[in-house]
C-alpha cells in the first residue's frame, strides 16, 4: 500500500495543515498503541518533544490517543530524540515517541515513533499503523483508560548515560568549546555534559521560546558559531539541530567540518583500538569519495546505503557495523544506542580532542573532499528519468566518469524533484557533467 502519512522519518509536515493536525496526532497514539499492546502487563508509552510552540498541541493529542486505548503515557519535557530511543528501552515501555520536526523551521512538526527495543519503526509496523489510522479503532473500557504522568529526572538520566559514553578517565579539562543547540531539544543537555566532563563551555541557542528553534542557528545555519568560535578563541564548536541527532563541526579557524570527516575520524580510533566492528563504516551514497578512499587507505571499507539515517542503521545492522552517518551530520554508534546521538558523537570528537593534544583543525581534516555538486531540479509531472534522452546523457556521464569520479541521481522522496550529484577529480569537469544531466532533465519534463 501507498503511504499517506509516514515518510522516510516518521510523520511530519507543516503544523495544522495536512497531516500534521491534533486529530491526526490522536489517531497516531490510538494505532501506535493498539499495535504495540501485547500481553497483559500494564502498557506504557515514552514521549519527548523538542521545543516547538505546537509540541504542546501535539504532546496533548497523542496523551490523549495513547491514554484512549489503554496504555500508560510518560512525559520528558524537551529531549533530543536519542534520549527518547534510550528511555523507551530504560523504561521496558512498549513504544517510544519523539515530538520533532528536526532541522525544519518552528512552524513544522513531525512524529518518530520507536519500539520497545529503541529502534525506529520497521517498515511493516509503519504500515500497519497507517492502516489503522482511517479506522474506528477499539477504544479501552473506562476502567482501564491509561494514565500520564511526567517525570522529573529524565535530563538526568540522558546526561549520565552519554557521559558513560567516554572511559571514567577521560575529562575535557582546558578545553574551550561553543555548542550550539539550535534553541532545540538539547539546550539543556548537552552544555551540561560537557560543563560536567571538565570543559569550558560557551553556550548559544540555548533560549527556546517556541518559535526560534533552528532559527539561524545550529547545524544547518553554521554563521553564528563559527563568528563566535573565532571571536572567543574556543578550541572547537559544536552545532546540533533541533532534536540533537545531527553534529556538525566548526574548528578552531572556523571552517566548517561535516560529517564524513567527523566518521573518518570516530571510525579509524575505533578501529585503532580493535573496537571498530564490521571492518569499516555505513554512510549514505552522498558522502564523498574522499572519504572512501581515505579508509581504503586505512584497510578499512565503505559500505553505502540510501539516503536516510534509518537505511544507513539497516545496513549497519545486517553487517554487524557499529559506526556509520551522513555527510549532514547524523552519527549513529551502536555500542551508546539506537539512533543518531549528536551529543554521544561530539565527545568522542573531544575526547580525540583532548587525548591527541592537536588542534581541530589538525585532528578532524584526514582527507581533502574531491569536488562534489549537486543540483535540484523541479519538474511538474511525470517521469524525467524514465526519458530515452534522459538516459542516454546519463549513460554518457558514466562512462566519463568511470575509475575517477561518482554520479548519484534520485528523485526526492517529498517533492518533484530529481536530485543530480556528480564527484569526481576534476571540478570543471564534474560540473559539467551535473549541467548537461539537469538540462536533459528540464528538457524531458516540460
Amino acid at each position: 500500500m501507498g503511504r499517506n502519512y509516514f515518510g522516510t522519518d516518521g510523520i511530519r509536515g507543516l503544523t495544522n495543515a495536512g497531516v500534521m493536525t491534533a486529530a491526526t496526532a490522536m489517531k497516531v497514539g490510538q494505532a501506535a498503541g493498539t499495535r504495540f499492546l501485547r500481553g497483559s502487563h500494564r502498557h506504557r508509552v515514552v514521549i519527548g518533544k523538542d521545543t516547538r510552540l505546537s509540541g504542546y498541541m501535539i504532546e496533548n493529542a497523542l496523551v490523549a490517543g495513547f491514554t484512549s486505548v489503554g496504555m500508560d503515557v510518560v512525559l520528558t519535557g524537551p529531549l533530543p530524540t536519542p534520549a527518547i530511543a534510550m528511555l523507551t528501552r530504560e523504561l521496558r515501555a512498549d513504544v517510544g515517541v519523539m515530538i520533532s520536526a528536526s532541522h525544519n523551521p518552528y512552524e513544522d512538526n513531525g512524529i518518530k515513533l520507536f519500539g520497545p527495543d529503541g529502534f525506529k519503526l520497521s517498515d511493516a509496523d509503519e504500515l500497519a499503523i497507517e492502516a489503522m489510522l482511517d479506522q474506528d479503532l477499539a477504544l479501552a473500557p473506562a476502567a482501564q483508560i491509561g494514565r500520564a504522568r511526567r517525570i522529573e529526572d529524565a535530563r538526568g538520566r540522558y546526561i549520565h548515560a552519554v557521559k558513560s559514553a567516554l572511559p571514567d578517565d577521560v575529562r575535557l579539562d582546558g578545553l574551550k568549546i561553543v555548542v550550539d543547540c539550535a534553541n532545540g531539544a538539547a539546550y539543556q543537555v548537552a552544555p551540561s555534559a560537557m560543563w560536567e566532563l571538565g570543559a569550558e563551555v560557551i553556550t548559544i541557542g540555548v533560549q527556546p521560546n517556541g518559535t526560534n528553534i533552528n532559527d539561524k542557528c545550529g547545524s544547518t545555519h553554521l554563521d553564528l558559531i563559527k563568528e563566535t568560535v573565532v571571536a572567543s578563541g574556543a578550541d572547537i564548536g559544536i552545532a546540533l539541530d533541533g532534536d540533537a541527532d545531527r553534529l556538525i563541526v566548526v574548528d578552531e579557524q572556523g571552517q566548517t567540518v561535516d560529517g564524513d570527516q567527523i566518521m573518518a575520524l570516530i571510525g579509524t580510533q575505533l578501529a585503532a583500538r580493535s573496537e571498530l566492528r564490521g571492518g569499516g563504516l555505513v554512510a549514505t551514497v552522498m558522502s564523498n569519495l574522499g572519504l572512501e578512499r581515505y579508509l581504503a587507505g586505512q584497510g578499512l571499507t565503505l559500505e553505502r546505503a540510501k539516503v536516510g539515517d534509518r537505511y544507513v542503521l539497516e545496513k549497519m545492522k545486517a553487517g554487524g557495523f557499529n559506526v556509520g552517518g551522513e555527510q549532514s551530520g547524523h552519527m549513529i554508534l551502536l555500542d551508546h544506542g539506537t539512533t543518531g546521538d549528536g551529543t554521544v558523537a561530539a565527545l568522542q570528537v573531544l575526547a580525540a580532542l583532548v587525548q591527541s593534544g592537536k588542534k581541530a583543525s589538525e585532528l578532524l581534516h584526514l582527507f581533502d573532499p574531491v569536488p562534489q555538486l549537486l543540483k535540484n531540479v523541479r519538474f511538474a509531472g511525470g517521469k524525467p528519468l524514465d526519458d530515452p534522452q534522459v538516459k542516454a546523457v546519463i549513460a554518457d556521464a558514466e562512462a566519463q566518469l568511470q575509475g575517477k569520479g561518482r554520479l548519484v541521481i534520485r528523485p526526492s522522496g517529498t517533492e518533484p524533484v530529481i536530485r543530480v550529484m556528480a564527484e569526481g577529480d576534476d571540478a570543471r569537469e564534474v560540473e559539467a557533467v551535473v549541467d548537461a544531466i539537469c538540462a536533459a532533465v528540464k528538457e524531458a519534463a516540460v
